[in-house]
């Protein structure tokens, strides 16, 4: 089956985290996309890139936009692309004579990519930033970690990637189509501040029905002790979240626990921090491997929390060959998936 983005034509220049990511992203999905890299920098020439998921199947030509010859050359190429996408700071690209104004003459439908942290204007758009420093801003953090402790989020996953380079993708894609309806290119200002504050709003909806609150350890999702993270008898943690009643009396039922009725009330937030310190003590009772046996396939709502390796080994993940590994490389089978309509 041909990919779907088969026949877009991207440039991706030379860039660190979701950017990367981002070009990776549509070129799993058919996109041809051309990596502009830096002489001498970390983006391998040729075919040696190949076992690197964020570089395998771009094209990557080597050019310093610093030099005019080289810019040039990359202008020379413009017209015969749908879209351009950067992660530098506001005002680099057109002081390479490379900006969105600079461009469009050669190519009125060009769609113009520019992924930053803080945006293309504000009062943080030039200051340096990561991931961490976005989703704190943006309140995406607030909730990521237990009561009494300091916020942890994934590294990269919320801000870089979730509010970047998926937002970014996105946001080609939609001008591609309007470029193609309209004959007129667009400027994307991927921010990922503005990402991550929208991925906010299935939480802020949640919170204006008074589902979620803002004091930590207080809502659904961060303080009862049927929706927690617990360490096992041999180290290794497990997931549950059995939000949903029937799937709440299903835990209660597998642990023993059904006919104690300081457990019946699901919902009391008073008694959840009790609650949670007596399932930590429970869950240390077994091994990850014996809770696995006991609730995982069920509808309790469990998970293991496995290694990036042990989760390859996964019969789930094996069966649905998410993992492969190249050259020593591990790399994940592109998303979504797409099949015939029949």
């Amino acid at each position: 089956m041909q990919k779907p983005l088969s026949g877009i034509r991207i440039i991706e220049i030379e860039g660190i985290g979701p950017g990367p990511f981002c070009g990776m992203l549509l070129s799993d999905l058919g996109a041809e996309i051309t990596l502009i890299a830096r002489p001498g920098g970390a983006i391998p020439i040729g075919n040696s890139g190949q076992s690197d998921p964020m570089t395998a199947g771009k094209t990557i030509i080597e050019l310093n936009l610093k030099d005019e010859s080289d810019a040039q050359k990359l202008k020379d190429m413009i017209g015969d692309f749908d879209a351009l996408f950067e992660g530098m700071r506001p005002g680099v690209m057109e002081r390479l004579g490379l900006g969105p104004s600079q461009l469009a003459p050669l190519n009125p439908q060009l769609v113009y990519g520019r992924l930053t942290g803080w945006g293309q204007n504000g009062p943080l758009a030039h200051a340096a930033g990561h991931d961490i420093n976005y989703i704190a801003l943006s309140g995406a953090l607030w909730y990521a970690g237990q009561p009494g402790q300091p916020p942890l989020a994934p590294p990269t996953l919320i801000g870089d990637i979730g509010g970047g380079a998926l937002y970014m993708a996105i946001g080609i894609l939609s001008g591609i189509l309007q470029a193609r309806q309209s004959g007129k290119g667009t400027v994307i200002d991927a921010a990922i501040v503005d990402g991550s504050s929208h991925m906010m709003n299935l939480l802020l909806a949640a919170q204006s029905r008074g589902i979620i609150q803002e004091n930590r350890g207080q809502s659904l999702l961060d303080g009862p002790h049927w929706y927690s993270t617990y360490q096992c008898a041999d180290g290794h943690y497990v997931t549950v979240g059995s939000l949903e009643p029937q799937f709440y009396a299903l835990l209660l039922r597998k642990l023993g626990l059904a006919d104690d009725p300081y457990y019946a009330n699901q919902y009391n937030g008073k008694a959840w921090p009790e609650l949670r310190e007596k399932f930590k003590t429970l869950f240390k009772s077994k091994t990850r491997d014996e809770w696995c046996d006991l609730l995982e396939g069920t509808d309790v709502c469990f998970g293991p929390v496995l290694t990036p390796s042990e989760a390859a080994e996964h019969p789930h993940i094996k069966a649905r060959n998410i993992y492969s590994k190249e050259d020593g490389t591990m790399r994940a089978a592109p998303a979504p998936r797409f099949g015939p309509l029949e």
